[in-house]
């Protein structure tokens, strides 16, 4: 019972994870990792506080050494970076649509409820974690991943924070890499 619970839970999740890397580059190459300094947002964030920090970093730190990468500062294989951004944006909200067998509102070849067309739109605060990864030789980009999705409560969103890291870090090439 406790399985379904959790699997349910995590279906509701609000966020959508997206991820894209280099295709040119051998992950397993890479032993030891750096952090680079954030980045400031213009936007509106939940995230500039020293919990949300730790979270995500910890979070990371803790994914990474389970690839097996080593954290150093002296002359890392790769860097990491995170960008934490909460920004208002909108989305168009449906009307719904009763009928069925050409009753109600219009000919539906359904019987129940539909969506109708867009009758407005709705402000919502959508929040989106990016980590990105640069070989520290090339300064290059090879790996970037992101976890977007609403958010409400400022605190709730620093305490999904760990959670949310660790769904884009399953996206990482080396998780795939350290399972073989």
């Amino acid at each position: 019972m406790p399985v379904l619970l959790v699997l349910l839970l995590a279906s509701c999740s609000s966020y959508r994870y997206y991820n894209t890397q280099s295709k040119n580059i051998d992950f397993s190459k890479y032993k030891t990792y750096s952090w680079l300094p954030g980045l400031d947002s213009l936007s509106k964030s939940y995230y500039n506080n020293t919990i949300a920090e730790e979270n995500i970093l910890e979070t990371v730190d803790k994914e990474l050494q389970s690839f097996g990468l080593q954290f150093t500062e002296q002359n890392p294989d790769i860097l990491f970076r995170y960008k934490a951004i909460v920004n208002n944006t909108s989305r168009t909200v449906y009307a719904p649509m009763w009928g069925g067998w050409g009753w109600g509102w219009g000919w539906n070849p359904y019987w129940g409820m539909g969506w109708g067309g867009g009758v407005g739109t709705e402000r919502y605060r959508a929040g989106h974690i990016i980590i990105e990864a640069f070989d520290a030789k090339t300064k290059k980009l090879v790996w970037q991943g992101r976890g977007s999705g609403e958010v409400r409560n400022p605190e709730r969103a620093v305490n999904q924070l760990p959670d949310v890291v660790s769904r884009i870090m399953e996206q990482y090439p080396a998780r795939t890499l350290a399972s073989k």
